[in-house]
């Protein structure tokens, strides 16, 4: 590094990958993106880029440092204690251009400050689905703030899961008090656990929000996944299912086609593309139950955070960036990059559902990450063959599109 201390490594290292021509192509072109509606905007992810582009270019111009077209600004240099932010901090400030937007524009930050605020806006969400007369839906937001995954016993997340459908069956109550909202658990053993555990909790709630099974389990075969029938139950108006397994999925499918019928269907935080991944392996069901079942359900409020890294061949070596791909019904997809105060900015959306390596990419260019040539053997050895699922590339077999959508 130069003598100058990390704000002049910084800078070393952004005029490094200072010939990328990302944030030229957004500053000179902006980019179209459809409305749900099908009407065009001016996309806030191409207004980011210019703005961090001018942000960058001021910095480096203020230190004598030469800049052409790049978008490295918003880095971390971990290793020398030191974190070029401007650009980064700036994405918010110019996404925040578009403050008076209605739920159809979808949301320049994101900022959840609790898990009841999340909640909150799920049910949001719920209900605008609910209007537009949708029987069949997904919300899926981390049970925790560790990006890498769960690591605390899987008892705590059960138990606030069920604690998190309750409340939002409790606000749905709340806005129609003749609603009738179900909780289904996976089998009949979760059911006697939850009653006990949650009965002040149900009691506080009122008749109209119960509790339910999907299957009965008994005998030595439960373990996979075999059970009767659920007794009968009250009917109810909105069921919600929680903490179901990838070999509990049928379970659900039968009740959804036995039980629930034609009433309203949420999957409750099952992360199903962690579900899907065991769906066709020895032992799982069949890929059936995506094809056929849980392609039907539309994703209404979505938020999969993730954590990422690239090597590089210069100091600090390993850089460190975090996003989420992130929904809010009727609005679009949107990928979000994890600002440093914690907050998501908008930096690409569209109507239709990005893959799991699409939202890497947006992160990558959006970072100044993308330095392979596109079609060389470095962009080949970086990204691999295969850069989707199977149920990502499995559009065409599928009954229903509602999960992309």
């Amino acid at each position: 590094f130069p003598q100058g201390g990390p704000t002049s490594a910084s800078v070393t290292f952004i005029s490094l990958f200072a010939k990328l021509e990302m944030a030229a192509a957004a500053q000179t072109k902006a980019v179209s993106l459809l409305r749900v509606d099908g009407t065009a905007k001016s996309a806030s992810s191409a207004r980011a880029r210019a703005v961090c582009h001018a942000v960058a270019k001021k910095n480096v111009a203020s230190h004598g440092a030469t800049f052409s077209s790049g978008s490295a600004a918003g880095l971390r240099l971990k290793s020398v204690g030191a974190r070029f932010t401007a650009s980064r901090q700036t994405v918010v400030r110019a996404v925040q251009a578009d403050t008076e937007t209605d739920l159809k524009d979808g949301r320049a930050t994101y900022s959840p400050q609790t898990f009841e605020e999340l909640v909150e806006d799920a049910v949001v969400s719920v209900k605008q689905a609910l209007k537009d007369d949708v029987k069949r839906m997904e919300v899926e937001f981390p049970l925790s703030q560790d990006t890498s995954g769960y690591k605390d016993s899987s008892d705590q997340f059960i138990d606030f899961n069920i604690q998190l459908a309750i409340r939002a069956g409790k606000l749905l109550i709340d806005e129609d008090p003749t609603r009738k909202v179900k909780v289904v658990l996976p089998d009949s053993v979760e059911l006697e656990r939850a009653s006990k555990k949650f009965k002040s909790s149900l009691d506080m709630a009122g008749d109209n929000l119960t509790l339910g099974c999907a299957a009965v389990k008994k005998g030595l075969m439960w373990a996979l996944g075999a059970g009767d029938d659920p007794k009968e139950e009250e009917p109810a108006d909105i069921y919600i299912a929680v903490n179901a397994s990838t070999i509990e999925l049928p379970a659900v499918r039968k009740y959804a086609k036995d039980v629930v019928k034609d009433k309203v269907f949420i999957l409750w935080c099952l992360e199903l593309d962690t579900l899907r991944a065991d769906l066709g392996l020895f032992g799982f069901p069949g890929k059936d139950v995506h094809h056929d079942f849980l392609s039907s359900f539309k994703p209404v409020f979505y938020l999969r955070q993730r954590g990422y890294s690239k090597s590089v061949p210069v100091a600090p070596f390993v850089v460190n960036y975090d996003g989420a791909l992130f929904r809010t019904y009727p609005a679009g997809w949107q990928v979000m990059l994890k600002q440093d105060n914690g907050e998501l900015a908008c930096i690409a959306e569209r109507r239709k559902r990005y893959t799991l390596g699409e939202v890497k990419e947006e992160l990558l260019e959006i970072m100044g990450l993308n330095t392979e040539e596109k079609g060389s053997s470095m962009e080949f050895l970086r990204r691999g063959y295969k850069r989707s699922t199977w149920w990502e590339d499995d559009e065409e077999i599928e009954k229903s599109n509602e999960w992309r959508n």
